[in-house]
């Protein structure tokens, strides 16, 4: 048996013997890239303590990730169907595993944001070459069950970054979330030469590189408009942004219908499957990462867990998903796509329903069953939208396909940090202000305090440290008259530390709630969309399946006629 893996998945006569173990390397490859996301979350408050960084530079290492990672998927997943799917990802993972050498070395907030962009490059290689290989290596009444499994890891790694971050900042400094990256990725790429077989588009014309150009200006623009304008306000930047965004987009589209072999055929989203699954996977993604965002920090700084237990915390959300994954298996192929998909989103919308009953007093038990209805959501919707939107493409143009399914993703995922999370921080300065208002807090206190939940518990934790200061005052003081003032005050002090903790906490609950009913609107007005757009019944063979069996026939035959030419050449060469 060969080392490395050399025989191309479009040439063999029947499915891939060791399709399961190259699924596991893809899942592999998926799991590094969605953690790296979600163990930021857990590793930024040290982070930002070590570096000094400001809520812009925090954010902007945040989304440095997300901004190329959106923009280049759509064309690297087409020069990797042109060239070299399983090169790519291989690419990828080396990019990737780089990025994070950067992130560990970083010493400053530059650096930082740097390497996550080098990571997000990265990661826009490997996220469609893990579905475009996925599609390639397994036969057609297999990849729903498989691309059930690759949602599933999606589900499993959002989870899971916490609770690896979690674990290593007990003992380590926030650097070490990148390094842990790298092994990973290295395993990943011996693993993908050893067990994922070549593959590449059997017939691919040249790319269309201008139109690859432009979905890299409108959605890099339109990423940079979602992330800049509701966290830093709409000046020059956003608005600029929001321009580029719409003329690019305009000139993408028409470039596209002209052209006689467009990267991307903008036609498919007249499709109502097609449309209808990109919406669901969007607007699910939207609440997913947006109740992401505002639970971790309910949970840090609400509850008080560290971050070990709130990433503990978050997984019955995983175990949901593996859940709702063997559910979408079982019930697609009985109801339909349109029903299963449809389930999901009414969960989805339940779970975040339930959310609008957050408090002050509420306690981990009041987020188990919204984790896990949201789990299963998940579970039930995103699997049969992934496997309608990679049905709708032609082997030649899996990568596209992959592509096409990730960006609604991360266009979904950035919109529902952006919308929720500028909707969450609105809402909480308001009911901070409510809540303090008719104290004695210091203005500046009180400005500082409506940033962040975090900031709030600092400013509360600073009055606490003056009345611990003015009662160790009061007790070396000599005149009894200064030492009664001295426990006056630090009494006061600490009333007041204890009233700004509780109204921090509260707004922040408050917060959650409001925050919640919007996501709720959005996603159930969104569920009667997709309800409308997609049909009720589906077509047994699709025209880009009959093109795939068409283009793997061809390629069997150039593989025989190799064969043959090689046979005659020996034999004449005998003779």
């Amino acid at each position: 048996m060969r080392l490395v893996m050399t025989e191309p998945a479009e040439r063999m006569d029947r499915p891939y013997a060791r399709r399961w173990w190259a699924l596991l390397v893809l899942c592999l490859s998926l799991l590094i890239i969605v953690m790296a996301n979600t163990a930021l979350t857990v590793a930024a408050p040290d982070m930002t303590k070590d570096l000094g960084l400001s809520s812009a530079d925090l954010q902007w290492v945040i989304d440095g990730y997300t901004v190329p990672y959106a923009a280049l998927m759509l064309l690297l997943g087409a020069i990797g169907d042109k060239y070299s799917r399983r090169g790519a990802l291989v690419l990828g993972l080396v990019v990737f595993g780089g990025g994070a050498v950067f992130g560990y070395l970083a010493d400053s907030a530059t650096t930082v944001i740097a390497a996550r962009a080098v990571m997000g490059v990265g990661a826009a290689l490997i996220m469609p070459a893990t579905l475009s290989l996925l599609a390639a290596t397994f036969p057609r009444a297999e990849r729903a069950k498989a691309i059930t499994l690759w949602t599933a890891t999606a589900g499993l790694a959002i989870a899971a970054g916490p609770v690896v971050a979690g674990a290593l900042l007990r003992d380590h400094g926030w650097s070490s979330t990148f390094l842990i990256n790298v092994p990973i990725a290295a395993v990943a790429i011996v693993a993908a030469l050893v067990l994922v077989p070549p593959s590449k588009a059997g017939h691919h014309d040249r790319i269309d590189y201008v139109g690859g150009l432009l979905s890299v200006v409108w959605t890099g623009a339109l990423v940079y408009m979602i992330i800049e304008g509701p966290h830093f306000g709409w000046g020059a930047k956003a608005v600029g942004a929001a321009v580029a965004a719409g003329v690019g987009l305009v000139a993408f589209v028409l470039w596209e219908l002209r052209h006689p072999r467009p990267i991307l055929d903008v036609r498919r989203f007249t499709g109502r499957r097609f449309a209808g699954s990109n919406l669901a996977v969007a607007l699910f993604f939207l609440a997913v990462f947006g109740a992401f965002y505002y639970l971790t920090q309910h949970l840090q700084f609400v509850l008080g867990y560290d971050a070990l237990e709130t990433g503990v915390r978050m997984l019955p959300l995983a175990g949901a998903v593996f859940v709702g994954s063997a559910l979408t298996g079982w019930l697609t192929p009985r109801v339909g796509m349109k029903w299963t998909v449809g389930a999901g989103m009414v969960g989805g919308t339940a779970a975040l329903a339930l959310l609008t009953r957050v408090d002050a007093a509420s306690t981990y038990g009041d987020f188990v069953a919204p984790l896990i209805i949201l789990g299963l959501a998940i579970g039930l919707a995103l699997s049969p939208c992934t496997d309608a939107i990679m049905g709708a493409f032609p082997e030649s143009e899996l990568g596209v396909g992959g592509a096409v399914n990730d960006t609604s993703l991360e266009l979904g995922g950035s919109l529902g940090i952006a919308i929720l999370g500028s909707l969450l921080a609105t809402s909480y300065s308001d009911h901070l202000s409510d809540a303090t208002a008719g104290s004695k807090l210091p203005a500046s206190a009180l400005d500082t305090a409506q940033d962040s939940v975090g900031a709030g518990y600092a400013v509360a934790q600073g009055i606490g440290e003056k009345a611990q200061q003015a009662a160790a005052q009061a007790q070396q003081a000599g005149d009894p008259q200064q030492a009664a003032q001295l426990k006056q005050q630090a009494g006061e002090l600490a009333a007041g530390a204890r009233q700004m903790a509780d109204a921090v906490g509260s707004a922040f609950s408050d917060a959650v709630a409001h925050t919640s009913l919007v996501g709720a609107v959005i996603l159930g007005i969104g569920t009667v969309l997709v309800a409308v757009l997609l049909p009720r019944h589906e077509a047994a063979v699709t025209e880009p399946e009959a093109g795939e069996k068409a283009e793997k026939k061809a390629g069997k035959a150039e593989k025989k006629a190799g064969e043959k030419a090689e046979k005659e050449s020996a034999d004449s060469a005998a003779g």
